[in-house]
Order: C-alpha cells, then structure tokens, then sequence
C-alpha cells in the first residue's frame, strides 16, 4: 500500500492511501459534487477517510466553531492539485 503524503498552504498535513485517490466511487462522487454541492463531504470522506477529515475540519474551524464551506473546497481542491503535480514529476 503507497500512502501519498503532502501539506497544503495553510499547514495541514494529509496521508492519503493510493488506493483512495484510485477508488471509482471518489470519482462519482467529484462528479455529483460539480452537479450539487452537498456531494461535497462525500468526496471528503472518501478521499481523507473520517478521522483526517475530522482533523481538517479542526484545521479550518473559525473561533466561533465554524468550518467555512469556502476553505474547505480550496483545501480539498490544492490536495487534489498536489497529486497531480506529484504524478508529473
């Protein structure tokens, strides 16, 4: 099992499994997402696994406990990102 390791901008650090970035249903459920947001914790899950998108949204959790939609999709979408420069090089 190869675990992709990174870290986005504003310090979060992820593993992610290969095998989840390969999973068929994270690509239905991108898919569903650009069709309906609420797709989004979905594709979360399915690329983080529970406990990591706990931690991300502990990461993102503004002083009055609010994880904003908005830096949470920028989060998920330079993970994504990374992978892709990854793959590249």
């Amino acid at each position: 099992m190869m675990i992709i390791t990174g870290k986005t901008k504003s310090g979060f650090s992820y593993q992610i499994q290969r095998e989840r970035l390969e999973n068929y249903e994270l690509l239905e459920a991108i898919g569903e997402s650009e069709e309906n947001a609420s797709a989004m914790p979905k594709v979360v899950k399915l690329l983080l696994g529970k406990e990591q998108t706990n931690k991300l949204k502990d990461h993102l959790r503004t002083e009055d406990g609010i994880v904003p939609i908005e830096k949470l999709s920028e989060e998920i979408t330079e993970i994504f990102q990374n992978q892709k420069l990854t793959k590249n090089s």
